[in-house]
């Protein structure tokens, strides 16, 4: 993505590419601490944290998404969180 392209594959969105964001858009919100994937940040890495918005930008794709329900889901997991403690 740091040659420019705005999805995987080239300029036509993919499958593939939704199936990343979906991954992405939950990253910063639940993986980096939940999962210990905390060595960077996604909006720490500009190219690709520029092609989760650029897809987040795309019609419909925003209203699927809630942060807010993305980490109640997460941190309710008393195996991954035993404290209950949502940042």
């Amino acid at each position: 993505l740091s040659d420019g392209r705005h999805y995987l594959f080239g300029e036509q969105l993919t499958e593939t590419d939704i199936r990343l964001f979906v991954t992405l858009v939950r990253f910063d919100a639940a993986y980096h601490g939940l999962f210990k994937c905390n060595r960077n940040l996604i909006k720490d890495m500009s190219s690709l944290h520029a092609y989760m918005l650029r897809i987040l930008a795309l019609d419909g794709i925003s209203e699927t998404v809630s942060i807010k329900h993305i980490k109640a889901g997460y941190y309710s997991i008393k195996a991954l969180n035993p404290n209950g403690i949502v940042p």
